[in-house]
């Protein structure tokens, strides 16, 4: 009976015993000889729980936040470990700093006064960033979306994702600011077509869905909602005919058994590998998701659902689910404009992008080159994730006091 009281006031012992079960599977799997899996469980074991406990002492809100996006971030990198232990000590890197950076976050964005009076900064900066992109970006997987400094890749359209936000929800603070919606719409598509100039057509239809979606919300006039419905379906139709690797996405999710060696292989190796894990798994390091190219970033469900089974792949959603959960409880707290928007704003961020890299990897839309929250491998992604909901974490906090919010201190 203590026991389970324990668990229940201390939510981070189910991270624990993850953590524990995860890492001495790895240990098994790689050999006892080799201490360095261990090492990085109890690495990023420790930090969690030290993590947590700040939280905790400094009542900064809803501590499910932190614990769903840790648990999900567990499983990721457990994967990667199996996959590639570099990749795995990298992504605890990387986890490492997206904290620091999770907790600067809250810290700033409760500090700074008057977030929705920059609306024009957000237009600059954002715009600026994918300038900078265009002329100086380097081009990985087909995409100019990446710039490069030394040995290491950055990716300027996660920090765009925020400033993104943050002007969507300043406008709609202050519509007079920018005088006609149709100045405001046209920023929109400036951002959107960026993207598509890029090649990253991924995050083209997540900036796009994010807009539509607060735009549905907030916006009072129905024929201009309706317009960007129509204007959205004629740029798919003319990207379509425009660019040839959308043909190619678009066939190969029609019949990808058509070019099962050539174009169809990586979603039908997916396919296979999904499969292959039946219900249960085949179990950690036991399955083959090396035949998937590129099964690090954007098929890493693929591997999970080969490995730990359709009710791993189900945990793994379900855990999705309950983040979106949370953050949309937080949202309908909080009385101010500007920040009501930015809670949701982030929500449906990473509420789409999860629907659009699982459901691409399943075959049930277009595959498109976005990374899964949390989950797969990528530094950008990673801390810019841990930023955003730095700053949910903070809208959590000022969210009516918590009420409404299973907040366990």
């Amino acid at each position: 009976m203590k026991l389970g009281r324990l668990f229940v006031k201390r939510p981070i012992n189910i991270i624990i015993t993850v953590n524990l079960l995860l890492f001495s599977l790895l240990y098994l799997f790689h050999g006892v000889a080799d201490y360095s899996v261990p090492l990085a469980g109890g690495l990023l074991t420790l930090i969690m729980v030290i993590c947590y406990y700040i939280i905790l002492k400094l009542s900064m809100g809803d501590q499910y936040i932190f614990l769903i996006i840790s648990l999900l971030s567990s499983i990721g990198i457990a994967m990667l470990y199996r996959l590639n232990p570099e990749y795995g000590f990298r992504q605890i890197t990387w986890y490492g700093l997206g904290m620091v950076f999770y907790f600067l976050s809250y810290g700033i964005f409760l500090w700074i006064k008057g977030w929705d009076r920059y609306l024009y900064l957000y237009i600059i900066a954002g715009i600026g960033l994918f300038l900078f992109t265009f002329f100086f970006g380097t081009t990985i997987k087909g995409a100019t979306n990446w710039i490069r400094i030394g040995q290491s890749t950055l990716q300027p359209a996660e920090a765009i994702k925020i400033l993104y936000i943050f002007f969507i929800a300043a406008y709609f603070k202050y519509p007079e600011k920018l005088k006609k919606p149709y100045v405001f719409l046209g920023i929109i598509y400036i951002h959107i077509l960026f993207l598509v100039l890029q090649r990253d057509m991924g995050m083209a239809m997540l900036f796009f869905g994010v807009f539509i979606s607060i735009f549905y919300a907030y916006n009072t006039e129905v024929r201009l909602f309706l317009i960007n419905i129509l204007a959205s379906i004629m740029i798919g139709f003319l990207s379509y005919f425009a660019m040839g690797h959308i043909q190619v996405r678009i066939e190969t999710w029609l019949n990808p058994w058509r070019d099962i060696a050539g174009k169809g292989y990586q979603i039908t190796q997916s396919l296979f590998a999904i499969a292959s894990g039946g219900f249960f798994g085949t179990g950690l390091g036991l399955g083959r998701p090396d035949y998937i190219p590129e099964v690090h970033t954007d098929f890493i469900f693929s591997a999970i659902c080969e490995e730990f089974g359709i009710f791993g792949g189900i945990a793994v959603i379900l855990l999705y689910f309950i983040l979106v959960y949370r953050c949309f409880k937080i949202t309908l707290n909080i009385k101010e404009t500007f920040k009501k928007i930015v809670a949701l704003g982030i929500t449906l961020t990473y509420a789409y992008q999860t629907f659009i890299i699982i459901g691409g990897v399943i075959k049930l839309i277009p595959l498109t080159g976005i990374t899964l929250p949390f989950i797969s491998y990528g530094g950008s992604s990673l801390v810019s994730a841990f930023i955003a909901f730095g700053i949910m974490q903070a809208l959590s906090r000022i969210s009516i006091d918590g009420e409404g919010l299973d907040v366990i201190e």
